[in-house]
């Protein structure tokens, strides 16, 4: 843990987050000993030398010093993979590697952006020839198991035990939020840097909402009178993100279950307990959304629209309602831009019932976005490096002013200006929910659970292919072939 002197680097923007994270960690939502993190989709590879950082070269250990804690070779190139989604590779181009390039001028740094990662990376970590840094994200990231299984990724420890980009009597771990470390970890052992702060929750037109009057609803029967008068207007209103991913809607159907139940559920899915998925609570989140297409309140045409193109229409008004992560703002500015007067705003998922255990506030937020330094990789401690300036203030506060992100660091958003509605709004957000931030693991741990399992369920739901009995069946048979998987590796919290 920090000092208290570091810990002065925090703003009044930052305790709802370092609390969060310090809960998650004692609650056991973060991964520590024992426990594998995931991301998704599978590669081969192995580590001979059993010393858990995949170095088998025999090379001898790197000449560290004040200035170059890593021992980087100095003149070496270092390739970097960014996944060009929805933080484009912008901050990477234009903040992190210059900071990084001003303190390591004979290092070339070989920039490569990629929208399917693992198409672009699965034959050359085959090829034991992987770049040097690679940010593992999208529908086509790479199953991060099953790479530390196979000692294809490095442990991270000597980064995080260097010193900091600024501080050198501050060590790197110190600078990332409590439970981070812990997050992209495995068995004890960090190898997955999670960067980014993500508040989720229901996003909304608050241009429309203002102007024609319509609450923001905190009930579930003031969500269906609302729609109820944006369908009078012509509106639709809910989008979710179409074929590409319904899962997006898996997220309020679980807070609201969550709410009206509370967090045990979670903790039942997660440990892929028989029945979990048929919990009343879960079938009557499933049922409101379901119901939304009953009643024809999602977008026209959505279920076969790509996830960009639904979000577009979104933000371009034709629908008021959609569910997504706090990247949504970033992912969608070219769309707001078209629109001056366009402004988004997040709200908590409303409550199915009054009774709910946990109040409105709930949200779920979590340290996300996966980097990792490949072990077989031409240059690892370059890679490593890279991640230091990634770690720097400044690497954290222009990336937030970039793509309008919090991140993990701390003091990350020291001195920004969330000018940005749907930012400042998230962080609203979280500094009203306190303690009441959940999470759950399951699509971290067995991330082909969700995509295609679960994520192909709710997709019916939502067209009305199925019923939510038919939903449940679906889910429950899903959850049963990893339980029963005894090639999986399974985790419990």
């Amino acid at each position: 843990m920090a000092s208290s002197t570091n810990r002065k680097l925090i703003t009044s923007t930052e305790p709802s987050r370092r609390t969060f994270l310090q809960r998650l960690a004692v609650g056991g939502m973060a991964l520590g000993p024992g426990s594998a993190f995931l991301a998704s989709c599978a590669t081969g590879g192995g580590d001979d030398n059993g010393d858990g950082n995949g170095d088998d070269s025999g090379d001898p250990p790197p000449e560290v010093s004040d200035d170059n804690p890593l021992g980087i070779p100095e003149n070496e190139p270092v390739e970097i993979y960014i996944f060009d989604g929805g933080f484009g590779d912008t901050y990477a181009t234009d903040v992190h590697q210059p900071i990084f390039g001003e303190r390591w001028p004979d290092v070339e740094i070989n920039h490569r952006a990629a929208v399917d990662i693992g198409g672009e990376l699965q034959a050359r970590f085959a090829a034991s020839d992987p770049p040097d840094f690679v940010n593992n994200s999208g529908d086509g990231q790479m199953d991060t198991g099953q790479l530390i299984a196979d000692g294809l990724v490095q442990d991270l420890t000597d980064l995080l035990d260097a010193p900091s980009w600024d501080d050198p009597s501050v060590p790197v771990r110190d600078m990332l939020l409590p439970g981070t470390v812990e997050l992209g970890s495995r068995d004890g052992i960090p190898y997955v840097l999670n960067y980014t702060f993500t508040v989720y929750g229901t996003w909304y037109n608050k241009t429309l909402m203002d102007e024609n009057g319509w609450p923001v609803p905190t009930t579930w029967d003031e969500m269906l009178d609302v729609c109820a008068d944006i369908a009078d207007h012509g509106i639709a209103p809910w989008v979710y993100q179409g074929v590409t991913a319904p899962r997006y809607m898996n997220w309020p159907l679980l807070c609201m279950a969550t709410k009206l139940a509370g967090p045990d559920i979670l903790v039942a899915i997660d440990n892929l307990e028989e029945g979990a998925w048929g919990h009343e609570a879960i079938r009557e989140a499933a049922h409101a959304l379901w119901d939304l297409g009953q009643r024809g309140y999602y977008l026209e045409g959505v279920e076969g629209m790509e996830f960009r193109d639904a979000q577009g229409l979104w933000a371009r008004g034709e629908a008021v309602f959609c569910p997504s992560g706090s990247w949504i703002e970033n992912e969608e500015a070219d769309a707001i831009a078209e629109d001056p007067t366009f402004e988004l705003a997040m709200m908590p998922d409303p409550l199915l019932s009054t009774d709910a255990v946990l109040p409105v506030e709930t949200l779920r937020a979590t340290a996300g976005e996966p980097y990792f330094v490949p072990a077989q990789a031409n240059n690892p401690r370059a890679g490593m490096e890279y991640m230091r300036a990634m770690i720097s203030l400044d690497g954290a506060r222009g990336f937030t002013e970039t793509v309008t992100s919090l991140t993990s660091v701390v003091g990350g958003s020291e001195g920004v200006e969330l000018e940005a509605p749907g930012l400042s709004s998230a962080q609203a957000a979280l500094e009203a929910a306190g303690e009441n931030i959940i999470n759950w693991l399951y699509p971290t741990w067995y991330p082909t659970m969700e995509n295609p399992g679960i994520d192909q369920a709710t997709g019916a739901l939502l067209r009305g292919a199925v019923d939510v009995d038919e939903w449940v069946e679906r889910c429950e048979d899903v959850a049963r072939e990893f339980r029963e998987d005894d090639s999986v590796n399974k985790q419990s919290r």
